[in-house]
């Protein structure tokens, strides 16, 4: 089960346009030529291919010393309440031969990344949070770049009302983002550039070996998917607005950490009120990207990429992530989305259906316990699923299930942790150490809303495999921003 990451019957060709490298059946091109308003747009002075695009740059180490790092969100000041952190910033737990060390990290904030301030008025001026940033090498040069996404005032486009959203490149380097350097905007077409992208997402989506984004024009006009390589002045080497926009947000499938460059598709995700929602795939092909025809799947709120038939082709899994809308008469779904997930088959066909771990007695909530993760922490090639429960996560791997658990602290800063918040959330999963297997990622928080939310977490375990036993474990409470 090897995996890289931190997750209806249809038609022959449709099926297979879903989930293997997708190639042959759809027809849909990409417009070579320069469009304001669609299309692909070349950049000028886009670096050419690197010399070995079949040993692409893993996006996830960032100082390029062939090792995996890990980047985590640290909440200040959680003391009084975790609910509600007087501050954040991004840390980077770095790699090594011998696996994470939680000791030889570096703590970013806003101006570390070389952001200008926030609006006046916002809450911590030197605030950065993990879901602003994505990580990626978008230069080709061997160094993850690091790509922050902030708001900035309300404005109008389109009948649009939304805070115009500017993604930075903060470009990476040896010891990873320089502090205080700058960053770059990223150049978006004419069509995205006024209000910005939001749900901003990696990949590489031709399969090239250079990485790409792409995120949701918040005028709603399109998807906006920027092709790698991107020029230090921020402009891609070609952009793609086909993809119809829709309400929701982007999932994309893994960059290959290390051998052969492979496109990367990805998955649009409906917006919903708890309910579980719809899926729309746009398989990725070698050479010309993403197609502009999308693939129907089932509803559902959880998903992960991988191989977890083991036959060296990119699946789908979509499955039911236990939240439910709360409104009268809309509590229940359907049978056919109710407990269950769906692996779509890079092959081809219809979908293969398995239950997932029954919900306790008393123990469903409006919000459910959260995603799933593809990994492969026995290291035989084929991923497992590791799915979150009520009590930690269960790992699904075939029709065999071994329970994941680990818990927080029974009392923190003096106050009892109540027994059904104690447990642990699968976050993702990794082979940071590289002997070929996955460890994974799980992590708590003692705030209510990382019960049903799983934000502001606090503590983080790297286990060995499905084991009781840890690589690592830490918590982020002492990662002051000066911590180095």
């Amino acid at each position: 089960m090897r995996s890289p990451t931190v997750s209806p019957a249809l038609a022959v060709c449709a099926a297979f346009l879903v989930l293997a490298s997708l190639s042959g059946c759809d027809s849909g091109k990409t417009d070579s030529q320069p469009s304001l308003s669609g299309g692909a747009t070349p950049a000028a002075g886009a670096p050419g291919a690197p010399e070995d695009p079949d040993s692409p740059t893993d996006p996830d180490d960032l100082n390029g010393d062939g090792h995996r790092d890990l980047v985590v969100p640290v909440p200040l000041s959680v003391g009084d309440d975790p609910d509600t952190p007087a501050d954040e910033r991004v840390a980077v737990v770095y790699g090594s031969a011998g696996g994470l060390h939680p000791s030889t990290r570096k703590v970013h904030g806003r101006r570390d990344l070389g952001l200008p301030p926030p609006e006046e008025g916002s809450a911590g001026r030197d605030s950065v949070t993990a879901d602003q940033v994505v990580t990626a090498d978008l230069n080709g040069d061997g160094f993850p770049d690091f790509i922050t996404t902030v708001e900035g005032k309300v404005i109008e486009d389109r009948e649009v009302y939304a805070p115009r959203t500017v993604s930075y490149v903060t470009w990476g380097g040896p010891g990873g983002p320089a502090a205080g350097a700058g960053a770059t905007p990223l150049r978006l077409p004419h069509s995205a550039s006024k209000l910005g992208l939001a749900s901003v997402v990696r990949g590489d989506f031709d399969g090239d070996g250079h990485h790409d984004l792409a995120g949701l024009a918040q005028n709603r006009s399109s998807v906006v998917v920027l092709y790698g390589p991107v020029t230090r002045s921020g402009a891609a080497a070609r952009t793609d607005t086909r993809l119809p926009w829709s309400d929701g947000r982007l999932i994309a499938d893994d960059i290959a950490p290390s051998g052969t460059a492979r496109p990367t598709s990805l998955l649009l995700h409906a917006s919903s009120d708890g309910e579980q929602s719809g899926n729309t795939l746009y398989p990725a092909r070698h050479g010309t990207g993403l197609s502009a025809k999308g693939t129907k799947l089932r509803r559902g709120n959880a998903h992960a990429f991988g191989d977890f038939d083991g036959d060296k082709l990119r699946d789908v899994a979509v499955g039911d992530d236990g939240g439910r809308n709360d409104e009268p008469g809309n509590e229940t779904e359907a049978p056919d989305v109710d407990g269950s997930l769906a692996v779509y088959p890079g092959k081809g066909g219809a979908p293969v259906t398995y239950r997932l771990p029954a919900v306790p007695k008393e123990a469903g909530n409006d919000y459910g316990p959260g995603g799933f993760v593809a990994a492969d922490p026995d290291g035989d090639g084929r991923d497992g699923i590791l799915v979150a429960t009520y009590d930690g996560a269960t790992l699904l791997d075939g029709d065999q299930r071994t329970a994941v658990l680990r818990q927080g602290p029974a009392k923190v800063d003096g106050k009892k942790t109540p027994e059904k918040r104690r447990h642990a959330r699968p976050a993702g999963a990794a082979d940071f150490d590289g002997d070929g297997k996955d460890e994974l990622i799980l992590r708590w928080g003692p705030g209510t809303l990382f019960g049903l939310y799983g934000e502001h977490p606090t503590h983080w375990w790297i286990t060995d495999g499905t084991t009781s036993r840890d690589k690592a474990a830490f918590t982020t409470k002492g990662f002051t921003p000066r911590a180095s």
